[in-house]
């Protein structure tokens, strides 16, 4: 067999294990940061999380059969580890941009949700105090 379909063989079972693996890791964690983005809609965020789960594989998935391709060939075991570096390291890396994209994309929305909930008073309107009524705290009215 030659070594270049042996290298091909190994990046495979590599980056698709890789891939599977950051998924799940991502589905998992990223649910519980997506709840709170969503305000604590917990079928919303399963949603969505399953949504970006379902992307990261295509996106993935589809960078690592385009990457396949070894121009110069394998000749030697030396060349079979230096091929899988290469092509593991840059998936590694895409992963990781994919990653932080992510996060960074979901904290400017946990960030903005939080603003508005900030700028929401604590009590509706209706339950203010209307201005005739003077309340309890108010100054004794000239005459009583």
């Amino acid at each position: 067999m030659d070594l270049t379909v042996v290298a091909y063989v190994i990046y495979l079972l590599i980056t698709v294990a890789l891939t599977a693996w950051v998924a799940r890791t991502l589905s998992r964690n990223g649910r519980i940061f997506l709840a709170d983005v969503l305000h604590g809609n917990e079928k919303l965020a399963d949603a969505v999380n399953h949504l970006l789960v379902v992307g990261f594989y295509l996106v993935n998935l589809g960078f690592v059969t385009l990457y396949l391709r070894y121009a110069d060939g394998v000749a030697n075991a030396r060349e079979l580890f230096e091929a899988l570096s290469v092509k593991v390291g840059v998936v590694l890396l895409v992963l990781g941009v994919m990653h932080l994209a992510n996060v960074w994309v979901l904290s400017r929305i946990r960030r903005r949700s939080a603003l508005e909930r900030e700028q929401t008073p604590p009590v509706p309107p209706g339950a203010w105090t209307p201005p005739g009524d003077r309340g309890p705290w108010a100054t004794p009215a000239p005459g009583r």
